[in-house]
């Protein structure tokens, strides 16, 4: 068998290697270049760089997480299922980028930096990393927070939820057994929750949770959404997508998660967001009367 062509996650010298979804294992090795080959079946390369062959991402997206950062990226990358991190930073001013920068020695080829140019929004921020990861060959790619209100220990439920069990989407839900929110009042609490009811009468998706934000999603679903149309920036964002996975009829799957309210930094909920969820679902619903979702 020929070696492969080369792919676009080669090692440092540019050496071809097989993407990812095609490697079942996940390694870290520091030798000398060559190529191994696996039951004279599959050939990857092997660098004298330590290089990370996992073939899933966590995308965080950051503004002012200076608090946080350094420690969502250690729980994040200490996990035992072997994943990279992203973090896309919208030009913090308190230097969340530069902690992100001091990390990326310690953890060579497995975390990466995508610094904007200032506070664009959530959605584009996803858009960015979704298209860099899908670029780069990865197959299962995760969204989360970087305040802890996601558990990072619940990564490896979502990943096996997809890489397993054959789930296309799976959500981390609030919602799906009961209420399972830590230190929020009450008002927020009962805001969240009644937006997805709202957002299931409107839309007759069978989500619980449309408004999370811990999903993660197979590198399929993302190349069947036209990504450059997706609108919205906050809550409907997320609402957007999940809707447009399940109008692909992708299989949209929730487990629980127990969410807890950030301890440090300051939370990034406006009123323009809370407005343009509620108005957005209505504009979501009639556009999907015109659009196909042919796959």
């Amino acid at each position: 068998m020929p070696p492969p062509d080369p792919g676009k996650r080669a090692g440092k010298t540019g050496i071809p290697c097989l993407p990812p979804d095609q490697i079942s294992v996940s390694l870290h090795i520091t030798v000398r270049q060559y190529y191994v080959s696996l039951g004279l079946k599959y050939y990857f390369c092997v660098s004298r760089y330590e290089y990370s062959m996992s073939n899933k991402l966590v995308i965080i997206p950051t503004y002012n997480e200076k608090e946080n950062i350094a420690k969502i990226i250690r729980a994040v990358l200490d996990l035992e299922v072997m994943t990279d991190l992203l973090v896309i930073d919208d030009n913090s001013p308190d230097g969340t980028a530069d902690s992100v920068r001091q990390l990326q020695e310690e953890f060579k080829d497995r975390l990466h930096l995508l610094e904007r140019k200032g506070k664009l929004g959530l959605g584009t921020a996803y858009i960015m990393g979704f298209k860099w990861a899908l670029d780069k060959g990865y197959s299962y790619i995760c969204e989360m927070d970087a305040d802890f209100s996601h558990d990072p220990n619940d990564l490896p439920r979502l990943f096996h939820a997809c890489e397993q069990q054959g789930a296309d989407v799976v959500i981390g839900s609030r919602y799906i057994s009961g209420v399972n929110v830590v230190n929020w009042p009450m008002g927020r609490v009962l805001i969240s929750y009644f937006a997805s009811v709202y957002v299931r009468m409107i839309t007759r998706m069978k989500v619980r949770d449309a408004t999370a934000g811990f999903v993660c999603y197979r590198k399929e679903v993302l190349e069947t959404m036209k990504l450059e149309r997706i609108r919205f920036k906050g809550y409907a964002f997320q609402i957007e997508m999940k809707f447009t996975a399940w109008k692909y009829n992708f299989n949209v799957v929730e487990i629980p998660i127990i969410f807890t309210d950030r301890k440090e930094g300051n939370s990034k909920m406006s009123g323009g967001i809370v407005s343009e969820a509620i108005f957005g679902v209505i504009r979501l619903k009639t556009g999907s009367w015109f659009t196909s979702y042919n796959r």
